[in-house]
């Protein structure tokens, strides 16, 4: 009778572990706290949060995310915003509150190996996954169309996205996004991933914000820009601090080797273009001879060169602005999105 017992409390066990995996896998979704420590970040964000369990590469691991409905009347439209490298679902507050304001249901997600989601220790980073995790994530809310909006590094996924899943996508919005040139068939050298990771281990308060200042903002400093250099400063010092900079050189390896720009004229969905001209965003630029230096990274030519190549895109150009016009001068950046949007 007693050997019966244990037995019946071992199969029980195993059959929780079976119903634990199973809700694991099938897409759990749990609110979490926006203010503490998550996967290594101790921003507050400035939404209710919440995180996407599912199972990548034989790893489980957690999307962070916020679902902002509508402030008006809905207008059926979702729209998702993609952040960049040195971004975090936090940057696009102020787009997503534009956006509620007129209709839109606003997902912001976290990337995996970004921010509050989870830091594998091992990931084969490709567009291809981020999209699929996008799209799975997209696909556990029961969202079936979206307008897709992404801003540097997430502008690249966005092509990516707009390339698989074309039934998915109603528009696709690029802000400043990488990939509108391939930096190695340009000349720059290759670093390994080891290499790579030593200058991301390296990065800090001065450092980021000194590379922000020059790229993002044209020289110019607000003490508004200040938080975003602080929110990235707290993933690089946290308590995930060495596992976060070994997959944000793994994620520079492939933008490095990810080129999308052969396959603009693939992209079928409505696209916009939006450049700040002053840009001169180039990944490996630092560690490329002057020659190379010399020739990359001008987005005044690079966004007119997009747009030619792309069969329905429209070009919106702020010449005085660099990298990040949805932060710089976020007044003109949402009047001309949601003008191109209305239209």
């Amino acid at each position: 009778m007693r050997t019966f017992g244990i037995i019946a409390v071992i199969l029980f066990g195993y059959i929780e572990l079976v119903r634990q995996a199973v809700a694991y896998d099938a897409g759990f979704i749990r609110s979490v706290p926006s203010e503490g420590e998550l996967n290594g970040s101790n921003f507050t964000y400035p939404f209710p949060l919440k995180t996407y369990r599912f199972t990548s590469q034989h790893q489980k691991l957690e999307m962070a995310f916020m679902d902002i409905m509508p402030t008006v009347e809905p207008n059926g439209k979702v729209a998702v915003c993609l952040h960049g490298k040195n971004f975090c679902a936090p940057t696009w507050e102020a787009t997503a509150r534009q956006l509620a304001q007129t209709g839109y249901r606003v997902i912001l997600p976290d990337q995996v190996g970004f921010c509050k989601s989870s830091k594998p220790k091992s990931y084969q980073y490709t567009l291809q996954q981020l999209s699929y995790n996008t799209r799975d994530l997209l696909h556990a809310l029961e969202i079936e169309n979206v307008t897709v909006i992404g801003h540097s590094l997430g502008g690249m996924t966005s092509v990516r996205f707009g390339l698989m899943f074309p039934e998915m996508v109603e528009n696709i919005v690029m802000v400043n996004p990488l990939g509108l040139e391939d930096w190695k068939a340009l000349g720059v050298p290759y670093k390994t991933i080891d290499e790579l990771y030593f200058f991301e281990s390296s990065n800090n308060y001065t450092s980021i914000r000194e590379y922000e200042q020059a790229t993002y903002y044209v020289g110019h400093w607000n003490d508004s820009y200040d938080v975003w250099v602080k929110m990235l400063v707290n993933i690089y010092k946290g308590r995930e601090a060495t596992t976060f900079a070994f997959d944000q050189a793994l994620v520079t390896d492939m933008a490095l080797s990810a080129p999308v720009i052969y396959e603009f004229g693939l992209l079928k969905p409505r696209t916009l273009l939006v450049i700040g001209g002053k840009d001169n965003t180039a990944l490996g630029k630092q560690w490329s001879p002057p020659e190379v230096q010399a020739k990359i990274g001008h987005y005044d030519v690079l966004g007119k060169q997009a747009a030619a190549a792309i069969p329905n895109a429209d070009l919106i150009e702020f010449a005085n602005l660099g990298h990040a016009p949805q932060i710089q001068e976020p007044g003109r950046f949402h009047e001309a999105l949601l003008g191109w949007l209305a239209g």
